[in-house]
């Protein structure tokens, strides 16, 4: 059974007084894994300040929560994962611009330090804004009419943040085209799983089921050795490549005997292995 994270229905302690209005948070806690879907379908899933502050809340809830070993992030409705920031809200910046906060530093998990690997499931628009949430997912799978695309300079905006994100996926080319092109151009779900901005298309009707299917095998190894092996690749990314390795390395020292015991006792997470 699903438990929705509100204090009427949950079980286990919660740090919130009311249910989230701009997003709905799940746990699976039978299989380990939880959904966050982006609940705004009437603005396209737009996020505005509330729901950044919402999402960095769970975030915080899922990093203490250690029934949660792998997340899903998807979108309510039909024709959209995500349109990025709603401009037609105020974010609530403060008056001076040197104190202006960037939204990813809510949206996203690796700021928050979480590690817990992250599949994000995409259908639909997914433009500017939304890139954050692609940008810092582990895996990210979309449906047949997913379509990304950056419009920051269409509305005469520089187009700054996200790019540095997509840079590590997609390359320097990719990430220009798709960052001057604005909504002149599209990226299509089957251009994304060439350039490798998605693993995987799935038909839209078995996008969430697949993600979460995705997410519970994951769920299901050690989780000291599955966010260990998130940090130590994210964390990667920022340093020079001997820097990294010798992270790595002590990183392999400290988990490893701890997800080995694991193994040892439990067995190892069976199944046939799935051919993608």
């Amino acid at each position: 059974m699903t438990e929705s994270q509100t204090p009427s229905e949950t079980p286990y302690e919660t740090p919130y007084e009311t249910p989230y209005e701009t997003v709905v948070y799940e746990v699976a806690a039978e299989d380990g894994v939880a959904t966050i879907t982006l609940d705004r379908p009437e603005r396209l899933n737009a996020f505005n300040r509330r729901m950044c502050e919402e999402i960095a809340e769970v975030w915080d809830a899922i990093k203490l929560d250690d029934r949660v070993r792998a997340v899903v992030v998807r979108g309510a409705g039909d024709r959209a994962f995500s349109a990025g920031l709603d401009v037609k809200e105020s974010f609530g910046q403060p008056e001076i611009v040197w104190n202006h906060l960037d939204p990813g530093e809510f949206l996203s998990p690796k700021w928050r330090e979480v590690w817990k690997p992250v599949v994000c499931a995409v259908h639909g628009i997914c433009t500017a804004g939304a890139l954050y949430f692609v940008n810092e997912a582990d895996v990210v799978i979309c449906s047949e009419d997913a379509t990304f695309f950056d419009s920051h300079v269409t509305f005469g905006m520089v187009s700054a943040i996200e790019p540095v994100g997509l840079m590590r996926r997609i390359g320097l080319g990719e990430t220009l085209r798709m960052a001057l092109t604005g909504n002149g151009e599209r990226v299509s779900a089957e251009t994304a799983l060439r350039i490798g901005l998605v693993t995987e298309i799935v038909p839209r009707e078995d996008l969430f089921d697949h993600a979460h299917e995705i997410a519970k095998g994951i769920a299901a190894f050690p989780a000291v050795a599955t966010q260990g092996t998130v940090r130590a690749i994210w964390e990667s990314l920022d340093k020079p490549y001997r820097a990294a390795v010798q992270q790595g390395l002590m990183y392999t020292r400290l988990g490893n005997p701890v997800g080995q015991a694991e193994v040892e006792r439990d067995g190892p997470a069976g199944g046939k292995p799935r051919i993608r």
